[in-house]
């Protein structure tokens, strides 16, 4: 089959990379000059970074088994983190069960509770019993105000704003679950691919190319073409005018609100679903700076009068002298359009934050400061709401040959790569089963995974 796969970021990549596994023809287009999306990295200090931070954890294993069949399982290194928790005007650390029993902003028994209730959920399998749940109403009833109003309430409103209330509970499961799969001795480790995410995405486009897929980037797709209610082909545009593309079948892996624009002509009740997911914005203000603001890696910021929900040190998780002997730190925020912060350049939003740093750091100044990076992602983040199973749409679209596949049909898995690697083999094994086409037993799960919910709806089972 010629099958033309649209978006560049690692769902497209991988779902290309599977194809050609197959046997397939691919040709894949992104719009942006680079691929990557959200894992695409720049330059600093004769190293690379990412423009949104990313780790792996080490049930990563979707993500762990495109590395090692890239020839890259040499390159990824795993680390010990430092986690912390900025409330009441100071860091506590947050890494080990010591940590919790010392955490003072809570009493001695909601820290007893506050960490068998996280052991609980990291345990915990049957989420589908919690998918009408709202997430705050859970943690308001079975951890208490106090936790609610000081550990997890703050994180959940920091993430989602105003729509906290509508959050599931299985989102916020997810969470917990997955940090307690990473963790070896009651410490979390994480991993890391030596030079960047960006050697991965490297790797995966000279496999690609080498197999003989097509890679157009950057490129311009006005449409998808369907005629008799069949996905014939792309639309392109360019400079000589539009010109149309035939194709057997498409992929698109954009987001929700995108999909309707390439497909306007989609029933109804598709587009419904499409249009009810609504997503907050990725703000990641990169510094880069001659000094540390802190000791730790992952700050998780609880007290919700700072306008970012997290201040990432990149530098103490990978050795300054990975960039120039440079300190990183990512401050991350998730946010509505219609948020006053929105629309704020980077030097705009570090004024807005700056009073904030000397909290985290009373000797704080702006002249540690050597560079700015503002990076935004309009899909940042899926806001998942209760009875969200309900609300996925199907990646077999309403037109013949036409399938989607993106980040709002993880769940209950949250974005992330390793998840974007597994979804794409999802819909690879879809694609060739509605082909009439056999799927290597390799490629099927032993057992349904929990985050390939949908593979019996879909008429996929192992």
């Amino acid at each position: 089959m010629k099958i033309a796969v649209i978006g560049g970021g690692v769902l497209g990549m991988a779902a290309a990379y599977e194809l050609l596994k197959q046997g397939q023809q691919v040709a894949l287009y992104e719009r942006a000059p680079v691929l990557g999306g959200q894992v695409r990295t720049f330059d600093v200090g004769g190293g690379r970074l990412e423009c949104f931070y990313h780790h792996l954890f080490t049930s990563d294993v979707d993500m762990i088994d495109l590395i090692h069949d890239l020839g890259l399982s040499d390159n990824l290194t795993w680390i010990p983190s430092r986690m912390g928790f900025f409330h009441g005007g100071r860091i506590h650390n947050f890494v080990t069960p010591m940590d919790l029993l010392r955490f003072s902003p809570i009493s001695i028994v909601d820290r007893v509770r506050l960490g068998l209730l996280a052991l609980y959920l990291g345990r915990f399998s049957n989420w589908e019993k919690l998918e009408g749940v709202p997430a705050q109403e859970w943690i308001t009833r079975y951890a208490g105000k106090r936790i609610s109003d000081v550990v997890w309430g703050p994180l959940l409103r920091g993430k989602f704003g105003d729509a906290a209330r509508e959050v599931g509970m299985v989102w916020f499961w997810g969470k917990v679950f997955l940090r307690f799969s990473s963790r070896k001795g009651g410490r979390e480790t994480l991993g890391y691919p030596k030079g960047s995410f960006g050697t991965i995405i490297e790797a995966l486009e000279r496999r690609i190319r080498d197999m003989g897929g097509e890679v157009h980037a950057p490129a311009q797709i006005n449409r998808i073409v369907v005629e008799d209610g069949r996905a014939v082909g792309l639309e392109l545009g360019g400079e000589g005018g539009p010109t149309v593309r035939r194709f057997d079948r498409v992929l698109a892996t954009v987001p929700s609100y995108v999909f309707p624009r390439l497909a306007p002509e989609l029933p109804a009740a598709y587009l419904e679903k499409l249009q009810r997911v609504r997503y907050h914005t990725a703000f990641c203000l990169i510094l880069v700076m001659k000094r540390p603001l802190s000791h730790i890696y992952w700050l998780n910021v609880a007290d919700r009068t700072i306008p970012f929900v997290a201040a990432i040190e990149q530098t103490n998780f990978m050795p300054p002298e990975q960039y120039g002997g440079k300190h990183i730190v990512y401050l991350s925020n998730y946010l509505p359009k219609t948020h006053p912060l929105y629309a704020k350049n980077a030097d705009e939003m570090f004024q807005e934050f700056l009073p904030h740093l000397r909290r985290i750091n009373s000797q704080f100044d702006p002249s540690w400061v050597e560079e700015m990076h503002l990076f935004k992602d309009e899909a940042g983040q899926p806001i998942i709401t209760t009875n969200y199973l309900k609300q996925i749409p199907e990646h077999r679209t309403p037109f013949r040959d036409l399938w989607l596949a993106n980040t709002t049909q993880v769940y209950p898995e949250d974005r992330g790569t390793n998840y974007s690697v597994r979804l794409a083999r999802k819909v690879v094994i879809l694609m060739l089963r509605d082909a009439g086409l056999d799927v290597p037993a390799k490629m099927l799960p032993g057992r349904v995974p929990r985050s390939l919910v949908g593979l019996e709806r879909e008429g996929l089972t192992p």
